[in-house]
Formats: structure tokens, C-alpha cells, sequence
């Protein structure tokens, strides 16, 4: 009888494991089919984002396309722009797709995307006035047609129409652009937006063409001043008339009426974290300004 009963007991304890051990292998079942419909949801997102930045990319390199076939002076700086682009969707295209790698290439296409929407405000710039200089044109052979059969207004004429080529003649600052950057003993230089580490101070700008102004050489004083208001660099004072201005550095260019690109580096030492204002001046006038701020 006691054998009877340890029988029926071991028979129910096996029953128990084979219950427990059922459990077990559906639990497993249930979560291997979970991670691979997760995977499957984050594989479809991954996708769906790829697609995205492609379609973004693309919109972004017809625009370019569009500008540079319209043969502005900013030609060189939008082929420059539209190559990073393709050279981007090309990485995009072959990347695996994984999250590191979508999170790198959006954030790539946003700052694209930032730097294309200022090329393009100064592309229509560019338009609006050569516009604007068609107009004087036209309006200045109207003013001579009139001053032929009007001989009583000639010097009135002839003195507005030298004011319109006065102002038509007066060259545009673009693209001033200011970042700092630590010098290598190596001669390299490496972009960076910490005080404590800045040296050099990289400013650039251009000036457009303009096939009515005087060609030669053309000198712009650089003033850069910090969040204390001091003027960095050289510090020298120059006087127009009775007007002063304290200045950076003094740049000169040989300008024959083509689009060409000012470079210049300025040394500092020790400077401060905030922001730093760069301006351009045509002897006492001022022609273009930026600003940054370093850490």
C-alpha cells in the first residue's frame, strides 16, 4: 500500500516538472517572437528614416542645381555645397542603416540643409540686385536719349545719371563668415569653439563682381571686437576726416571686377569665453559685420 502511494506521488511531482517545464519553453517561444517583431518594427523605422534623408538630400541638391544654373557669383561656393551633398547620399546609400549611423547622417543633412537655405537667401540677393542695376541701366540710356533732344536739361541729366553709376559701382561684402581654430606644431589647423583653446581667428568674406566699378587694389580695414569691447589684433587708429576708427588688421586685395575670396588669419592669445563681433569697413564706412561665440 505504501508503495501504491509513492508511486502516485512520484507521478505527480513528474507531472509538475512537465507542466513547469511547458511554461517555460512557451515563455521562451513568446519572447524569441517579441525581440524579432521589435527588430522588425526598428528595422521598418530605420528604413523609413533612411528614406527620409535621401528624400531631403535630394531636394536640397535640385535647389543648388537650380541656383547654379543661373550662373550667379557664388557659383564656386554652391558646386562646393552641392558636392557635399552627393558625397553624403552616396554614404547614405551604402550605410547598413543602423541607428548610430541614421542619427549621423540627419544631423549631417540639417546642418546641409541650414547651409544651403543661406546660400540660397544670398543667391536671391545677388538677383534682386543685378536687378536693380539693369534698371539703372536702362534708366541711365533713357536719361541720355532725353538729354539728345533736350539740350536745356543736359547738365541736370548728366548729373544724376553720374550719381546712378556712382551708387551702381560700389562693391558688395558677402559672405563673411569668423570661427577660431587651434594651431598644430604641425602647421594644421583645428576648428574649435573653446576660448581656452582658439589661437587663430579665421575671417573671410567676399567681394561680388561688378563690371562697373574701378578695378585695382582695394584695401578694407577688419576690426574683431570681444564681449568686453576690445578691440583685438593690431589696435591701430586710422583717421578719415573727422571720423576714427580703431581696427584689427588692414587687408588688401587686387579687385579686376570678378568675384574673389579675402582670407585672413589673426593670432590671439589668451582670450575669453562670449561672443566676438567682426566687422568690415571701407575706410569709414561699414560694409558688412558677423558675430560668434566661443565657450
Amino acid at each position: 500500500m505504501e508503495s501504491i502511494t509513492n508511486k502516485k506521488s512520484n507521478n505527480s511531482g513528474l507531472k509538475a516538472i512537465i507542466a513547469i517545464l511547458a511554461l517555460l519553453l512557451l515563455g521562451s517561444l513568446w519572447y524569441v517572437y517579441k525581440i524579432k517583431n521589435d527588430s522588425k518594427t526598428v528595422e521598418n523605422v530605420l528604413i523609413s528614416e533612411k528614406d527620409a534623408v535621401l528624400k531631403d538630400l535630394m531636394i536640397q541638391k535640385d535647389s543648388l542645381n537650380a541656383a547654379i544654373s543661373s550662373n550667379t557669383t557664388l557659383s564656386e561656393e554652391l558646386i562646393a555645397e552641392r558636392d557635399k551633398i552627393q558625397q553624403l547620399m552616396a554614404d547614405v546609400e551604402k550605410s547598413k542603416g543602423d541607428v548610430a549611423s541614421m542619427s549621423k547622417f540627419k544631423t549631417e543633412a540639417a546642418t546641409l540643409r541650414s547651409n544651403v537655405a543661406v546660400l540660397m537667401k544670398q543667391v536671391d540677393g545677388l538677383k534682386r540686385e543685378n536687378a536693380k542695376l539693369t534698371v539703372q541701366r536702362d534708366s541711365t540710356a533713357v536719361v541720355l536719349g532725353e538729354a539728345r533732344k533736350y539740350t536745356d536739361t543736359l547738365v541736370d541729366q548728366n548729373f544724376k545719371m553720374a550719381n546712378t553709376i556712382e551708387k551702381g559701382s560700389k562693391l558688395s561684402v558677402l559672405n563673411l563668415q569668423s570661427s577660431a581654430v587651434k594651431q598644430k606644431g604641425s602647421g594644421k589647423q583645428v576648428s574649435t569653439d573653446k576660448a581656452s583653446r582658439a589661437d587663430v581667428l579665421k575671417i573671410s568674406f567676399m567681394i561680388a563682381e561688378n563690371q562697373i566699378a574701378k578695378s585695382g587694389d582695394k584695401t578694407y580695414y577688419v576690426q574683431v571686437i570681444d564681449s568686453k569691447s576690445n578691440v583685438l589684433g593690431d589696435k591701430k587708429t586710422e583717421m578719415f576726416g573727422e571720423k576714427s576708427l580703431t581696427y584689427s588688421f588692414v587687408t588688401s586685395v587686387k579687385y579686376e571686377n570678378k568675384t574673389v575670396k579675402v582670407e585672413k588669419d589673426l593670432p590671439v592669445t589668451d582670450i575669453q569665453s562670449g561672443s566676438y563681433f567682426v566687422n568690415i569697413f571701407d575706410k569709414a564706412e561699414l560694409v558688412s559685420k558677423t558675430s560668434f561665440t566661443l565657450k
